[in-house]
């Protein structure tokens, strides 16, 4: 792995939220080696068209959005998926890419907490030695999650109803190391994007 590698993940907020032309500004401005996405519709798929780059997307089962990743890289294996624990309304899935040296789960969690739980263990149980998960994971308080490190920035990355503080956003490590976190602008979306510098 290259001494730093920045990852995005941003919820877009389907239908009404960020298109591929601000996921298209928002690469040229931070660079990152790669942008994982939730609520993605079929009209990123343009994102490569713009950029370049290598795209990959993972509907939600019944869904017409679901889960998307772009690199400048090639991802080293075929990405993949992972059949999550149904919620009451929405199948969930989650993607997991190979990264040249570690492997990247991007999700979006159900919003129960005992259920988003158990998801994330799900996740955590399939993934190799040096992993890294992040996204929406609709989660309140703490992971519960041994062995992986809670490295977002400590900041709401979302508001409830336009106004309760919420950080939904998440990153989680395990044998990786965290250089730096934030989060940016929101943008179009309801949800700030999450950086991590990882190493």
């Amino acid at each position: 792995m290259a001494d730093k590698f920045r990852i995005i993940s941003w919820n877009l907020r389907h239908t009404i939220g960020a298109g591929a032309v601000q996921v298209s500004e928002l690469i040229a401005q931070t660079r990152p080696d790669l942008m994982l996405m939730q609520e993605v519709e079929e009209t990123m798929a343009a994102l490569p068209a713009q950029l370049g780059g290598n795209y990959t997307r993972i509907a939600l089962p019944g869904r017409h959005h679901g889960l998307a990743a772009w690199s400048p890289h090639d991802f080293t294996a075929q990405p993949g998926g992972l059949d999550l624990q149904p919620g009451l309304i929405v199948r969930r899935v989650c993607q997991l890419l190979e990264c040249g040296g570690f492997t990247v789960a991007n999700v979006h969690l159900s919003h129960g907490q005992w259920l988003n739980r158990r998801q994330l263990r799900r996740i955590a149980a399939q993934m190799p030695e040096r992993a890294a998960i992040l996204g929406d994971c609709n989660m309140i308080g703490a992971p519960f999650l041994p062995g992986f490190a809670d490295v977002g920035a400590r900041i709401a990355t979302h508001r409830m109803s336009g106004m309760v503080p919420l950080r939904l956003d998440r990153c989680f490590l395990r044998g990786v190391d965290c250089l730096y976190a934030t989060v940016l602008p929101r943008g179009a979306s309801d949800h700030h994007p999450l950086l991590v510098d990882v190493r």
